[in-house]
């Protein structure tokens, strides 16, 4: 199938990116380097387009319940305007995938799952729906863009913007209705690299006025400027965040990724894997994810096995050079035994060995103020 491109194709062109297919789309890599790009969004701030991932309404008297079955985290936690975060699991606990679930109330949800995974994510949802369930399914990503500006200074860009106080708006909290630059756009809060920063919901016709606005508010005054998948993908390890296809997939379950907070066996309805989940609680999953930091020269890269002495204990899931830490950093699955911070293990890089600590995910935490 011929790769997509976003509505944002035209700006990356101009902005010089560099394009790659990217599960089945083309988006920049990188713009003006993947250091400089981290860099940027650790001290200022960065604009990525993230148009690719897919986003399906759930709607109707009945939606609640149904998600409540879909999805391993507890709903009736969420408040009207509220961001959850889930994993979606097969009968046997493995993962489907990994999404966000903005509630708008009772009855309205939005569901924002991993681009690679829209038209399989929308197909399970479908086949989970049943006749006479009162809820309707729209999947409604190519009629939607988005874009996420991330950085300490991304409150202060989007301030001139608008006339709404999104400087206020909690971690894990949206507005639906934000007028910005004059355009009529959703606005969230979550983030996927450990910093501050803004999720930016519109029409996908109006993306690229949009791009244009917020890039021309802080480039000048407070050192805005693009970056790509390839420092999207670094700020998100150096946060510990997992990425579908790596930390999850239909062979790891969320407990083997360490995201047991987000499984909630005490829900009054019973989600789907429940029972593989609870047993696998019982029994202990046979690996667990860990960080990992290089200690030497030499850099981790994923499908790489990890070595105690000689024998061989798990394997790299994700793994590249921090320029945060101006190290080489990972994660990876490991036997339960050896996968205890402080721990010093081997990493077998292009046939030699190279020493590792086991480290507590995450590795980078920002500092709030």
């Amino acid at each position: 199938m011929e790769a997509r491109q976003t509505p944002l194709y035209e700006q990356h062109m101009r902005l010089n990116g560099s394009i790659v297919n990217y599960s089945g789309w083309l988006l920049p890599v990188q713009f003006a380097g993947i250091v400089s790009e981290v860099n940027r969004a650790r001290q200022k701030a960065v604009l990525f387009d993230v148009s690719h991932m897919g986003e399906v309404t759930v709607e109707g008297a009945g939606a609640e319940a149904y998600l409540q079955k879909i999805v391993t985290n507890d709903l009736s936690l969420l408040k009207d305007g509220a961001v959850i975060y889930s994993p979606l699991c097969y009968p046997d606990g493995g993962t489907v995938d990994d999404i966000l679930i903005y509630r708008y109330n009772w009855d309205r949800f939005l569901l924002v799952v991993n681009a690679a995974n829209t038209e399989k994510d929308y197909a399970w949802l479908m086949r989970h729906a049943r006749n006479g369930e009162s809820v309707a399914l729209h999947n409604i990503s190519v009629e939607t863009a988005q874009i996420a500006l991330q950085g300490p200074a991304s409150p202060a860009i989007l301030s001139p913007l608008t006339a709404v106080p999104l400087g206020e708006l909690k971690y894990h909290h949206f507005l639906p209705e934000v007028e910005l630059a004059g355009i009529k756009c959703m606005v969230s809060r979550t983030g996927y690299t450990g910093e501050d920063g803004y999720e930016i919901y519109c029409a996908a016709a109006q993306a690229g006025i949009l791009w244009d606005a917020v890039m021309s508010a802080g480039r000048e005054r407070l050192g805005l400027g693009p970056a790509g998948l390839g420092a999207r993908d670094v700020l998100r390890l150096e946060a510990g965040l997992p990425l579908y296809g790596h930390e999850l997939s239909a062979a790891l379950s969320p407990l083997m990724a360490g995201l047991d907070r987000f499984v909630s066996f005490k829900k009054q309805i019973p989600f789907i894997g429940r029972e593989a989940l609870l047993e696998q609680k019982r029994v202990g999953p046979g690996k667990k994810l860990v960080g990992l930091t290089v200690t030497g020269r030499g850099v981790i890269r994923e499908g790489y096995p990890v070595l105690a002495g000689d024998a061989e204990i798990g394997w790299v899931s994700s793994g590249t050079y921090s320029p945060t830490f101006e190290k080489s950093l990972g994660m990876a699955f490991l036997t339960p035994e050896k996968a205890v911070a402080g721990e010093e293990l081997l990493v077998m890089i292009r046939g030699r060995a190279h020493p590792v600590k086991v480290e507590k995910i995450p590795l980078y935490r920002r500092v709030k103020s």
